[in-house]
């Protein structure tokens, strides 16, 4: 009988990389049947130390066991054969390949003499997404489904390899509140024959599932204990060293004009079938507009249409009374328009492109950074610096490649860039995904400062809380149709949960 793992085990885990310090002397032990919370801020060091334990990083001091015996991981494939899986935040798909390609590249049972047994790998992904209730579509390509979906993958192709011992990384950032629930509750019967990890920033999560958590700050453990002698708010404050107070929108109605105006646009997926199927929705100044949905409604093709990146069929989209249906994104962007997209590593930055350069990705021709075609190094050092320390992104230098940062910092990054460019009018996609609680503080103040300014925003989020908290209105979408548009007082979870299931209210 194969041998469970009954404690996994990491001693005084060192890690540097060039002029930072990442993992800083750290130990701490899972039991089976265990689940471990690993919390701490954006850039804290908590992917880079689970990115050691899956061999990916090797460390410069320390040790780690399993069951008592000391591991060598020269590569991830050691550690699948000890058990362990990891579904990464940023997603280890390709992009041009199918589901099932994609787990058939490291399911080697069905690597035959000769040929790869993609049948085999079809079945076993339809068995584990059946048992689990993780819905995917095994012949879909990856670069054809959205975030959420590419979760459900990641999550799928971890158990289809076999793992026995889990780590997840932020695994319900791109779920809705029901799949976070659903899968809360399937990770509370996993525990019972597994030993998991779980990295989140959202504390009432922690305190569903875990046994014990451990907080990182600067690469080192600053606390160690079980999560039910702690409440979510005493976790946050021991986390960012702070009381966390999330801002609600409770300020009066602006009643400014209409900024946004979409009417009636029709806009294929990448599919070919119609994601947004004449929508309409109205954005006026100084509101903010929350549009509440599942993953995969529309929401991506919605704002690649609106900022010029995916054509329309029909419809207009008329921003401050021009139509920018159709027209190209520099278009959008020289009348106003500020985007923080989904896609944070492809939309959002060029990674190999310095933290300083990405800031200026849409202006570095405005002659604040460059003077007859030659770029101010010194006013554009200057604006890098500042962004940098005004929102905390953990980098150490504004020359460092975007891509290497966390996704947090990146998003960091994404979100000073467009917030700070004066734009005109917001869309602002999952704009705190993946941050942690004095993040997500910083950047509810910044968008409700910007609402203060008469700036509408298009919020789009799975966040319900985030939603309720900062919406004026809420637009709820279902398969690319809007299926009903609440005032702040009239929105709940309830409400908005059986509207995003795609039902309709009793009239």
């Amino acid at each position: 009988m194969e041998e469970k793992i009954r404690q996994l085990r990491m001693e005084h885990i060192t890690k540097r990389f060039p002029g930072v310090l990442a993992s800083d002397d750290i130990s701490l032990s899972v039991d089976e049947g265990e689940v471990l919370a690993l919390v701490g801020e954006n850039g804290a060091g908590k992917t880079t130390l689970m990115n050691i334990l899956m061999g990916i990083y090797q460390q410069d001091e320390g040790r780690i066991f399993i069951n008592g015996e000391e591991q060598h991981f020269r590569g991830p494939e050691d550690a699948f054969k000890a058990g362990l899986g990891m579904v990464h935040q940023q997603y280890m798909l390709v992009p041009n390949m199918t589901v099932t390609e994609n787990v058939a590249l490291g399911y080697k049972q069905a690597w035959k003499p000769l040929r790869l047994d993609l049948d085999m790998v079809k079945r076993r992904v339809e068995e584990v997404s059946s048992h689990y209730g993780l819905a995917v579509n095994p012949d879909a390509y990856i670069w054809q489904l959205s975030v959420g979906e590419q979760q459900r993958v990641e999550l799928v192709k971890t158990l289809c390899l076999g793992a026995r011992f889990l780590i997840l990384d932020e695994p319900t950032s791109a779920l809705t509140p029901q799949e976070t629930d659903e899968l809360i509750e399937l990770l509370g019967r996993m525990k019972q024959e597994l030993s998991i990890i779980f990295i989140s920033h959202k504390l009432n999560e922690v305190k569903a599932l875990s046994d014990k958590v451990v907080i990182l700050r600067h690469g080192a453990v600053v606390f160690s204990g079980n999560t039910s002698d702690y409440s979510s708010s005493e976790i946050a404050t021991l986390m960012t060293g702070h009381e966390i107070v999330l801002p609600e929108n409770k300020e009066p109605d602006m009643d400014g004009p209409v900024a946004l105006s979409i009417q009636d646009i029709s806009v294929r997926s990448d599919r070919g079938f119609l994601a947004l199927d004449h929508f309409s929705l109205d954005v006026h100044e100084g509101e903010i507009v929350g549009l509440a949905g599942v993953s995969g409604n529309g929401q991506r093709e919605l704002a690649e249409a609106i900022n010029g990146l995916r054509p329309i069929v029909e419809g207009k989209i008329e921003f401050f009374g021009v139509d920018i249906a159709n027209r190209k994104p520099w278009y959008v962007i020289d009348h106003g328009m500020g985007y923080i997209p989904e896609e944070r590593n492809i939309e959002g930055i060029v990674p190999s492109f310095a933290v300083k350069e990405n800031f200026i990705l849409k202006d570095s021709d405005k002659e604040r950074f460059s003077r007859h075609r030659f770029l101010r190094r010194k006013e554009i050092n200057s604006n890098a610096e500042q962004l940098k320390e005004s929102f905390d992104i953990r980098t150490p230098n504004t020359t460092t490649a975007a891509g290497s940062l966390s996704g947090g910092n990146i998003q960091k990054v994404i979100l000073a860039r467009e917030i700070t460019r004066a734009p005109k009018f917001l869309i602002a996609v999952y704009p705190t995904r993946g941050l942690d609680m004095g993040a997500i503080e910083f950047i509810h103040q910044e968008l409700l400062k910007k609402r203060r300014e008469g700036i509408g925003i298009l919020l789009v989020s799975e966040e319900l809380d985030e939603i309720m908290n900062l919406s004026d209105r809420i637009a709820v979408i279902y398969k690319g149709h809007v299926q009903k548009v609440l005032s702040h007082g009239e929105a709940n979870k309830a409400r908005l949960g059986v509207l995003m299931a795609g039902l309709k209210e009793d009239q």
